[in-house]
């Protein structure tokens, strides 16, 4: 039964997907700001959180930000400004999906089960084998089953649901230009409805992270009018 925590400070919402999300064979717990949103992530065994952004006093972007930075706890964020740089805002500090209200509590559902699916999928596939791959590259280390992402001296650097899964694609697809549709397809499948820039946003936090030497070319290369290439190469242990 995935446990859902869903932080909103308006009683209507927290009730009626308390309610949808139970009905639906969930478990909920609910928080109203940040200092509820971190003890529950503290004391509970959460699964993933439904952030609004705007919450009274700090916000839906900085709660994010802080849990992103020692969490990988999927997140989806409820905003009522239907803005794309809203939603790239929240795509650049770590969360998983973006929802702009109104909107219909199934929708929520749906993209609610896509972010667990794809964050357990591969435990699940791994699980019944009995080796653990990993992929190194360019000094960085990626366990497949543990989701983590680790360099030479074994440091851990936090990936959200998001990241990981494009930089899974890139690594089983090195040294291929992949267009930014193959992208999306390959990871959120090919029903999934994006905004243009979600993949771009994706491809610049996941620059950020691994390229720790300035002097060094970036590993993921744009291909102008084309898409993106990851350059190293990929081995498997």
């Amino acid at each position: 039964m995935p446990h859902i925590l869903v932080v909103d400070d308006e009683e209507d919402i927290r009730s009626l997907l308390t309610g949808f999300f139970r009905r639906h064979g969930h478990e909920v717990s609910v928080a109203t700001n940040g200092e509820s949103l971190f003890e529950a992530v503290e004391h509970e065994q959460i699964d993933l959180v439904i952030l609004d952004v705007m919450l009274q006093g700090e916000d839906g972007f900085s709660l994010c930000r802080q849990l992103r930075a020692t969490s990988k706890i999927p997140v989806i964020m409820l905003t009522a400004v239907a803005d794309h740089v809203d939603r790239v805002v929240g795509l650049e500090i770590g969360a998983d999906d973006y929802l702009v209200k109104p909107f219909d509590a199934r929708e929520l559902l749906a993209r609610v089960k896509a972010v667990l699916r794809r964050t357990t999928q591969a435990d699940t596939t791994i699980s019944s084998t009995p080796t653990r791959p990993v992929l190194t590259f360019a000094g960085w280390r990626l366990d497949i089953a543990r989701r983590e992402l680790r360099s030479t001296d074994n440091t851990l650097t936090i990936l959200s649901s998001g990241e990981f899964d494009l930089l899974l694609v890139f690594a089983e697809h090195a040294q291929r230009m992949l267009t930014r549709d193959q992208l999306l397809d390959m990871t959120r499948g090919a029903a999934y409805e994006a905004f243009d820039r979600s993949i771009d946003v994706q491809v610049a936090r996941l620059r950020r992270k691994l390229d720790t030497d300035i002097n060094v070319e970036s590993v993921i290369r744009t291909v102008r009018g084309g898409g993106y290439i990851f350059t190293p190469v990929v081995r498997r242990r």
